[in-house]
């Protein structure tokens, strides 16, 4: 049996028999969904999802995350919570879902989320989970779990980035065949796209990109970036989003001008996540535009990478 067929066996196991998890998942039946087209016709879909409260108001400071048991912790989990055993991870359904079958793949040992030596993890789930996107959100942007090594997946071919993807612009780096290096062009924030069938290469390429990183975007533990990775016509496809910031200022004001909104890999991807309606209702070209803006890699920063591709010939 495929991991794919396990991990379809495990959702309606854990639908049947986890109450809030259902109720979760039932929830989403109610979730609005809208579009918004931006001036050069790049599609962004908007979700009105109250369930994803938690995620989005996590605190993630040092402090915090000091004050609570992990929840990913296999003795922390809900006796309910079963899992699929993955190599070094568990994979188990998330109960506050986004998406109708979204998975958190968690590892057995409590080490903080650093991509740096799990990449080629990314890799393997990708190939083996071959009907899901898998996702990473880093320790400063995006993971409610900082303190716990974890990917996400959700079912393929659901975010924009990747309906639109035959139409959005690409300025290659280094092309042979099917294995590229690109940047995508004009889809209102910053995005650098490995694709290769060679597991060796991607490792390679993607050890290179991040070291630059650190130089680019000085954070700790890790420069700051989302990643989006999944197999697809017999290559993986790799998306890495550079971040400036985790949140944008909307996020820290108050009254009528704060908006709730924390961007993560999915809306990365082009589906931006709202746990209130007031900011779903917000929600159009200018504002996301803005947003992106401030949370994406600067210009300045984002041309260090151009610089870095030439002198490095890729």
């Amino acid at each position: 049996m495929t991991l794919s067929k396990k991990v379809e066996g495990l959702i309606n196991e854990q639908l049947t028999h986890w109450e809030t998890a259902r109720n979760n998942y039932n929830h989403l039946e109610n979730v609005i969904v809208k579009s918004v087209v931006m001036p050069n016709d790049t599609e962004f879909y908007v979700q009105f999802n109250p369930q994803r409260i938690i995620s989005s108001s996590a605190k993630v400071d040092k402090a915090s995350i000091e004050k609570r048991a992990c929840f990913l912790c296999k003795e922390n989990r809900p006796k309910e919570q079963n899992g699929i055993d993955y190599n070094n991870f568990s994979i188990l359904i998330n109960p506050y879902p986004i998406f109708k079958k979204h998975l958190t793949i968690v590892g057995n040992e409590h080490t903080p989320q650093q991509i740096k030596g799990n990449f080629k993890s990314m890799l393997d789930l990708a190939k083996n989970l071959d009907e899901f996107l898998i996702f990473y959100n880093g320790p400063k942007c995006g993971a409610s779990a900082p303190d716990h090594f974890h990917f996400q997946a959700i079912e393929k071919n659901i975010l924009p980035i990747e309906k639109q993807f035959s139409k959005i612009e690409k300025k290659y780096h280094f092309k042979n065949g099917d294995n590229n290096i690109s940047t995508l062009e004009n889809i209102y924030r910053k995005t650098i796209l490995l694709s290769s069938n060679n597991e060796d290469e991607l490792c390679f390429w993607f050890d290179k990109v991040y070291e630059n990183l650190k130089n680019i975007i000085p954070s700790e533990p890790e420069p700051m970036m989302n990643i989006l990775a999944k197999w697809e016509s017999e290559k993986w496809q790799i998306f890495i989003f550079p971040r400036e910031n985790h949140r944008p200022k909307q996020y820290f004001s108050e009254g009528e001008e704060q908006i709730l909104f924390s961007p993560a890999s999915v809306d990365f991807g082009g589906f931006l996540i709202t746990p209130r309606q007031e900011d779903f209702n917000k929600m159009y070209a200018k504002l996301i535009e803005d947003i992106f803006n401030q949370v994406s890699l600067s210009e300045e920063k984002w041309g260090k990478i151009e610089v870095f591709f030439i002198e490095n010939e890729l």
